[in-house]
């Protein structure tokens, strides 16, 4: 699939509904240099995490991690499915409720 859309990268979509009072902390560990953009950084796959916030939803946020391609995203998962779950425990006060909205080719072009 990575080879359909030449020069593209992978991107996995997450929305977040968090509590106002945890927005802060959110921000700091789901932003572009965050626990889970340090803890991607291992991989040779992982691109970037941008954080977005909604305009009109204020507790509403959207994560959008870019990889090389989805096999890139599933090895390192797979390899490092302890820590990820361990990440994702440790996280879950932060949010009211995690939504993984897709998976989707992002063309630079």
């Amino acid at each position: 699939m990575a080879d359909k859309l030449s020069g593209s990268q992978y991107v996995i979509v997450w929305e977040f509904k968090i509590r106002p009072e945890v927005e802060a902390e959110f921000v700091e560990k789901y932003g572009s240099i965050g626990v889970w953009a340090r803890f991607f950084r291992s991989s040779e796959g992982y691109i970037r995490t941008e954080l977005v916030k909604d305009v009109a939803v204020h507790q509403r946020f959207l994560t959008l991690d870019y990889w090389r391609s989805e096999e890139a995203f599933n090895d390192f998962r797979k390899q490092n499915l302890a820590e990820y779950q361990r990440l994702d425990k440790e996280l879950e006060g932060l949010t009211q409720q995690e939504t993984r909205l897709g998976a989707f080719w992002f063309s630079k072009g």
